[in-house]
Order: structure tokens, then C-alpha cells, then sequence
């Protein structure tokens, strides 16, 4: 795949105009110049873009120039726009098709047929230990970051309703610490594959693992190769399905902003801007420390999330881009025993860009409706996040749920809650980015702490 700077010489006047274009009708958009005009010169750089995308063929690229060209278009041509999610649906069927059957054979394999036996617990506690301190981390930069900021200060909330003025008695209180370690076992295999419970099925593939493991050769060979050929067919039909990421990503923008308008989101791009500031942070400030003590090549490691970051961060659903990172973990130099068990694992427990927002967003909430909340309560709130956030699914806005239930605890009407429902979209794209990082990173690390992390790949991509 060629570089940029490898890239024909005739191609360069084409980038630059494309630039120039794009830019000019943004300005003219601005200062409300001619819509027409404006429009019309955003198209025309994005088509310019084509060439190049066609020299750098490349997922991630394509991705984001989907979304680019979704956005123009839902802004455009808003009714039509908002016949365009079915496509977006498609991709996610298809995609939850692959999950179960993928955890499945790769755990069953990366087990029974390398005698991981010994390993299965020192990376579930490595793990754990792992997803607690990072997580932790993300709520604390998240509550330094809205404090700073004081986004929520002065914001005006929408007239009282019944529902939004009294606090939010009416969310049932999340379960407690005995339930969520229930909800971890499957009763039902089938049910929790029909549920898409992943870590459920995750535990079930261990088990079986195990059991396999624990046959005599003659009997489990069978199984493997059974087990070992479904692997192979999943990660196939994955490269397959990831062929539609852009059209999927860019219809999933052109909805959004077909159905909600991009003027709706002015007012509270302060709370935007605070969110992607404490993204920035905590990148720096946690997990580019982490890769360099763990001797984790940080140009490699990009290069492996890159594409399944970009399809998280379109489809705002961690798990469109659960297949593909678990492909570029193990062509990253990860085991497939421990990226089949890390990343599953981390999507209850490590999903570090909900945590940070969930921080951000129920102070928020208190800030917007007045209420003070002194150091102790902010301590507390944190602990019940840090509880709370472990039962969030990798799908689009479940964080919701966590935040309601939270105000419940605190006290705190549900009126500021709803109204990041206007921005939230736009933080979900963020957060559902940075929870397949931070799970593609902790499968890396488990493995550099168990010794088993073998690098670089000829595999990946190039960043």
C-alpha cells in the first residue's frame, strides 16, 4: 500500500484543490453565502478526493471519506438522508452474525489446541486488574476535565416537563455487584448467543476449551480441526462483511445529520469540545505511558487499531469492529487465546471511553441543573460509575441507561440529561473509537506481561 508522500506527483494538484474547495464552502456556509454555491463546492472536493483514495486503497481512508461525504449529504439532502440507516443495519447484522461463532472457535482453539491451560487464570486476573486501573483513570480525567471546563455552567435547560423536572425516580437502580458477576454465566448458550451476551458467550468457549483440552488426543483432534476450520471461516467471511464499513458508516451519518440538523448541536458544543479534550488527555497522559512501559511499539500499534477504531468511531457500535480487531491484535502479534478472551472481556469491563464520558456527562448534568456537588459526592458518584459502567453493551447510546440511573442516585433531574441527547451522537462517536482502543491495547498488554507478544507483523497495515 503506498504512502502519501509515495503518491503520483499528478495527484498532488487534485489533494490541494480538493482542500481548497472543501474549505471555501465551509466559509461560505459560515458567513451564509449562497447555500447553493457553498454545497456545491464541498461536493466537488470531496469528488476530487476520489483519485487518491483510489491509489491508497485502504479501509480506514475509505471510511472517513465515507463519513465526509455522509455528513454533505444528510446536511443536503435531509429527507433522503433519512432513508439511508437500513444500509448501517445490514452491516450490523452481519456483523453480529460473526461475533458468537468467532469468540467461539478462537477461544476453543487458542485453549485445546496450544495447552494454554495454566494461562486461562493469570490473564483473567491480569485482565481484571488491568481493566480496573484504566477505567479509573478515564472517570478521574473526566471529572478534572467538566470541572475545569465547567461546561454545564449557564446552560439553559428547555422548559420543565413532568418528566424532567423531578428527578429520575422512575429509572429502576442498576443491580448490584452479586448480579453482575451472575450476569456473567450463560444459562443458556443458545439464549446468549440470541442476546449477542458476548462475555456470556466467552465464558461458555473457556469452559469448553478446558474440557476439550482435558480429552485424549484421538478424541479432541476432531474437534479442533472442526473448532480451527469455523475460526478460518469467520475471519474470511470478516475481511468479507468489512467491504460494506464505508457505505454503513456513511449512511449512518447522512441520518443523523439528516434527522437532526447540524445547527441543533451549537449549543452544547462546549460539553463537545470538553469531552474530545479529555480524550486527548487521557491518550497522552494514560495510555501512550502504558504502550511505552509495556515496550509496545506505538507506530505498530496504530497501524493495528487504526481500521477498527475508524469503523467504531463511524457506527458508533463497539462491536462492528469486534471481528476486525481481533484479527489485527493476532496479525499484531498477540496470541488468539488472549485476544479471543481479552477484547470480549473488556467489552463489560474496559470500555474506558464510556467511563470517561460518563464522568464528564453527570457533572454535567448537576452543573446544568444547579446542584453542587462537593468533593465527597463526586468520590461517591465516581464508585458507582466504576460499578455501574461494567454492565454497559457495545452498542450505540447504553450508556444512557448508566447516566439516568446514576442521577437517580444523586439526586439530579433528568432535564440536562436528555439534552446531551441532541450532542450525543457526536460523543458516541469518540467514546465507541476509544473503547476498541483501549481493548485492542489491553489484549497487547496481557500478552507483553505474559511474555507471549511477538512483533512486528508483516500483517498490518500501514498507519
Amino acid at each position: 500500500m503506498p504512502k502519501l508522500n509515495s503518491l503520483p506527483k499528478r495527484l498532488f494538484p487534485l489533494l490541494l484543490a480538493s482542500v481548497l474547495l472543501l474549505v471555501s464552502g465551509i466559509i461560505l456556509a459560515s458567513v451564509g453565502i449562497s447555500p447553493f454555491a457553498s454545497s456545491t463546492l464541498r461536493w466537488a472536493g470531496i469528488l476530487l478526493l476520489l483519485p487518491l483514495l483510489l491509489v491508497r486503497r485502504s479501509l480506514m481512508l475509505w471510511t472517513f471519506y465515507a463519513m465526509a461525504a455522509g455528513v454533505e449529504f444528510g446536511a443536503d439532502f435531509p429527507h433522503t438522508a433519512s432513508g439511508t440507516h437500513f444500509l448501517g443495519d445490514i452491516f450490523l447484522r452481519l456483523i453480529r452474525v460473526i461475533v458468537a461463532p468467532l469468540i467461539f472457535a478462537t477461544i476453543t482453539t487458542g485453549i485445546a489446541g496450544h495447552n494454554h491451560l495454566g494461562g486461562v487464570g493469570r490473564v483473567a486476573i491480569k485482565s481484571l486488574i488491568y481493566f480496573e486501573v484504566v477505567t479509573t483513570l478515564g472517570l478521574l480525567i473526566g471529572v478534572a476535565a467538566i470541572d475545569i471546563s465547567r461546561a454545564g455552567v449557564g446552560v439553559q435547560l428547555p422548559a420543565p416537563t413532568q418528566l424532567s423536572a423531578q428527578p429520575a425516580t422512575q429509572i429502576a437502580p442498576e443491580p448490584g455487584w452479586q448480579q453482575l458477576v451472575l450476569n456473567i454465566f450463560p444459562e443458556n448458550i443458545a439464549k446468549a448467543v440470541a442476546e449477542n451476551q458476548i462475555l456470556q458467550v466467552a465464558v461458555f468457549s473457556i469452559a469448553f476449551g478446558i474440557a476439550l483440552a482435558r480429552l485424549p488426543e484421538p478424541k479432541r483432534a476432531p474437534m479442533l480441526r472442526v473448532c480451527q476450520s469455523l475460526a478460518d471461516v469467520m475471519l474470511g467471511m470478516t475481511r468479507i462483511v468489512m467491504y460494506m464499513a464505508p457505505i454503513a458508516a456513511g449512511a449512518a451519518l447522512a441520518y443523523t445529520v439528516g434527522g437532526m440538523g447540524i445547527a441543533t448541536l451549537i449549543p452544547l458544543l462546549k460539553l463537545v469540545g470538553t469531552f474530545y479534550a479529555a480524550l486527548a488527555a487521557f491518550v497522552l497522559l494514560v495510555l501512550v505511558p502504558i504502550l511505552i512501559l509495556s515496550r509496545i511499539p506505538l507506530r505498530a500499534f496504530a497501524a493495528a487499531v487504526g481500521e477498527p477504531a475508524a469503523i467504531g468511531f463511524a457506527t458508533t457500535t463497539s462491536e462492528a469492529a469486534l471481528p476486525l480487531a481481533m484479527e489485527r491484535m493476532e496479525a499484531f502479534g498477540v496470541p488468539r487465546w488472549i485476544v479471543s478472551f481479552v477484547i470480549p472481556a473488556g467489552y463489560s469491563f474496559n470500555l474506558t471511553g464510556s467511563s470517561l464520558y460518563l464522568s464528564i456527562a453527570a457533572i454535567f448534568a448537576a452543573q446544568a441543573a444547579g446542584v453542587q456537588l462537593s468533593a465527597g459526592q463526586q468520590i461517591l458518584m465516581l464508585a458507582t460509575l466504576l460499578i455501574t459502567s461494567k454492565g454497559v453493551a457495545g452498542v450505540p447510546r447504553a450508556v444512557l441507561v448508566v447516566l439516568l440511573a446514576t442521577a437517580n442516585s444523586m439526586h439530579i433531574p433528568t432535564a440536562p440529561i436528555l439534552m446531551i441527547l441532541g450532542v450525543d451522537t457526536l460523543i458516541d462517536m469518540g467514546r465507541t473509537g476509544m473503547n476498541v482502543v483501549g481493548n485492542c491495547m489491553a489484549s497487547a498488554v496481557v500478552a507483553r506481561w505474559e511474555g507471549a507478544l511477538e512483533f512486528p507483523s508483516a500483517h498490518l497495515p500501514e498507519p
